[in-house]
């Protein structure tokens, strides 16, 4: 009785000691500190618990947008690489890109997913993520303001169906595409979508601009006065 006792316990050991493989292959161990890694830059991976859900991809094309590699949302080698370099930046500061203008400025790069406010003098005043729709905005100059006969600044507008909230809207192309904050379902109150997809590609808007609350708010005040914005 004794023994087989022992073999019970030795067996139970040695199951909760082997490796299991994720989704794509990659032991537990190496994801949680791949979501700490994450975490530590700033690209929210969520929980470190081993496991490669959406809320980590999401932060992977983050992470690999703003490095300037493939956003496969893949914890592939040469991300791994990459993240564990001691220059490894972080995915929430990002340099304006460059051949974005001058002055002050909204730039819009629609690779990184990514929305800067610049001042004057050139320093960034607020930035984070966002979700466009790249088969309606294009690249180009583009400038706040009335468009179309339409408002240029709504603090609670809706969306076309009548059931979403998409406030503080700012229009800055013809005719309906503008910044606003991720949609409210009007029934709910509650987001269409988590902040933790703003700055991938895993949602598409109807066109607009989806962005955190907090950063809808910086444009809505960053804008009281026509604003140019560069799509890059």
């Amino acid at each position: 009785m004794h023994a087989l006792r022992t073999v019970i316990i030795g067996v139970v050991a040695a199951a909760a000691l082997a490796p299991t493989s994720s989704a794509h292959g990659t032991e537990p161990t190496s994801v949680t500190k791949a979501q700490h890694r994450l975490n530590v830059l700033g690209c929210d991976a969520g929980r470190a618990d081993g496991t490669v859900d959406q809320h980590t991809r999401a932060a992977t094309i983050r992470f690999q947008s703003r490095v300037g590699i493939r956003q496969s949302g893949r914890l592939d080698r040469r991300t791994r690489i990459r993240l564990n370099d001691e220059d490894a930046p972080r995915c929430d500061e990002r340099p304006v890109p460059k051949g974005s203008g001058s002055g002050r400025r909204i730039v819009v790069s629609q690779q990184q997913n990514w929305v800067w406010l610049v001042g004057p003098q050139g320093a960034v005043v607020a930035q984070g993520g966002m979700v466009d729709n790249t088969r309606v905005l294009h690249r180009g100059s583009h400038a706040t303001g009335s468009y179309c006969g339409r408002a240029g600044r709504i603090r609670r507008n809706q969306d076309y169906s009548g059931r979403l909230w998409l406030d503080d809207f700012v229009r800055f192309a013809p005719c309906g595409i503008g910044f606003h904050r991720i949609p409210l379902y009007k029934s709910t109150g509650r987001q269409i979508h988590p902040y933790w997809i703003l700055g991938t590609d895993l949602s598409q808007s109807h066109g607009c601009l989806r962005l955190s609350r907090e950063l809808a708010d910086r444009v809505w005040a960053f804008t009281t006065r026509r604003t140019p914005v560069r799509v890059v």
